[in-house]
């Protein structure tokens, strides 16, 4: 399964957008696919000799699967030849199939949804757990012990038991487990991931902030003081609950503000970047929800480092992504948007010079659904169970 070639193309119908296509392919020209790609190791073969592997089916458990997270594992593992669900729970939607709750999901014979506590969880081998952060700790400490388990929500994030009662205003459940959980970040933690349990999906903001700059904070190009990030979400971040702060009338035709300093993922942010610059960092953050289903960017503003340029910042992350199959650096002077990474789960970056002197701006997109949480979920369920990293996760863009 590790043709990425014949994978992309089986992916991708004419509709795709040609300039994201070509980006794509231009930037993976520059990459190895070390691993990603099976057949990088064994390209002196002749390719009709080759035989695909045999592959490996494993049960997959969705808790909280009539979410928008959910729904996205679902989506997502549709095409998945290794992965297959077996179980999926829905408390307040127990007894209905995945078709009545999400309509596009029809096609797709799966079991029907069950309580939590109605769960067997002898029939699945991993979880991807897309549960309200407060109520997984207890539930996920209570599985088997035998389970890989990802986490979707924000419960096993934060190292620091005691700055998650501070943010989210409640004691942590399962301090023991939180010292077992390795932060998921794909890019940055592959080995840990590889070896892992319990995995702490990133969030979205988070994902989006720290694919950036966490390697420039690493190589000491740029200050850790003065970080100032804003940041907007199409509204299903905001996750599928019925609130009026949501309604059509309160988001459509404009912008909202919210979390202003005190936004739950600001400690997630600062721990990754505090351990890439081994110094506390702290930054200035703003989310804000835009009238769109969803997308997300980043705009980053930086103080680079005493005699650092903006082409050290580019050659940095590019030469520090060379590799990586869902992570582009984007050509000098392109911008990226949100558009461009739609229903995928690549992240597209650029860093452009600011007109302060010595300061520079960053710009990160990403699908806040994919990439920015079942997407890298997957990837990293991918690594714990011996998968190619990228199987199931290429698909093109949408656009338009």
């Amino acid at each position: 399964m590790g043709f990425s070639a014949s994978f992309r193309s089986s992916y991708c119908d004419g509709g795709c957008f040609l300039k994201v296509q070509n980006e794509i392919k231009d930037s993976k020209m520059r990459k190895k696919f070390v691993r990603a790609s099976v057949a990088s190791s064994i390209k002196s073969l002749n390719i009709m000799e080759i035989k695909a592997p045999k592959s490996v089916k494993f049960r997959i458990g969705v808790l909280g699967a009539s979410g928008y997270t959910g729904s996205e594992i679902i989506r997502l593992l549709a095409n998945h030849p290794n992965f297959e669900i077996t179980l999926m729970t829905a408390d307040r939607k127990a007894g209905q199939s995945i078709g009545s709750v999400f309509p596009q999901l029809v096609t797709q014979d799966l079991p029907d949804m069950v309580a939590v506590k109605d769960a067997d969880f002898s029939t699945v081998d991993a979880v991807f757990c897309c549960l309200p952060h407060g109520t997984t700790q207890e539930i996920i400490k209570g599985l088997p012990n035998n389970l890989k388990i990802v986490d979707l929500s924000a419960d096993f994030r934060l190292r620091d038991v005691g700055k998650y009662g501070e943010w989210y205003g409640q004691p942590h459940k399962a301090p023991d487990l939180q010292k077992e959980a390795v932060y998921g970040l794909t890019e940055i933690s592959r080995r840990e991931i590889e070896d892992a349990r319990l995995v702490a999906n990133p969030g979205c903001y988070p994902t989006s902030i720290q694919i950036p700059l966490i390697p420039l904070l690493k190589a000491k190009l740029i200050e850790v003081k003065n970080i100032i990030i804003d940041s907007k979400s199409g509204v299903s971040g905001a996750g599928r609950g019925a609130k009026e702060a949501n309604l059509y009338t309160e988001i459509a035709e404009g912008i909202h503000s919210y979390g202003i300093t005190r936004h739950r993922h600001v400690p997630e942010i600062e721990q990754g970047l505090s351990d890439a610059a081994n110094s506390e960092v702290t930054v200035s953050f703003t989310p804000h929800l835009m009238p769109m289903s969803r997308g997300m960017q980043s705009t980053i503003y930086v103080e680079m480092a005493p005699g650092v340029s903006i082409k050290d910042l580019y050659q940095h992350l590019s030469s520090f992504y060379e590799n990586e199959e869902f992570v582009i650096v984007l050509k000098k002077n392109e911008v990226p948007h949100t558009r461009h990474v739609r229903g995928s789960n690549y992240c597209f970056m650029n860093v452009f010079p600011d007109r302060i002197p010595g300061r520079a701006i960053i710009i990160s997109v990403i699908d806040n659904l994919v990439k920015g949480a079942s997407g890298q979920a997957l990837q990293n369920l991918n690594l714990m169970m011996g998968n190619p990293e990228n199987m199931g996760l290429l698909y093109m863009p949408l656009f338009p």
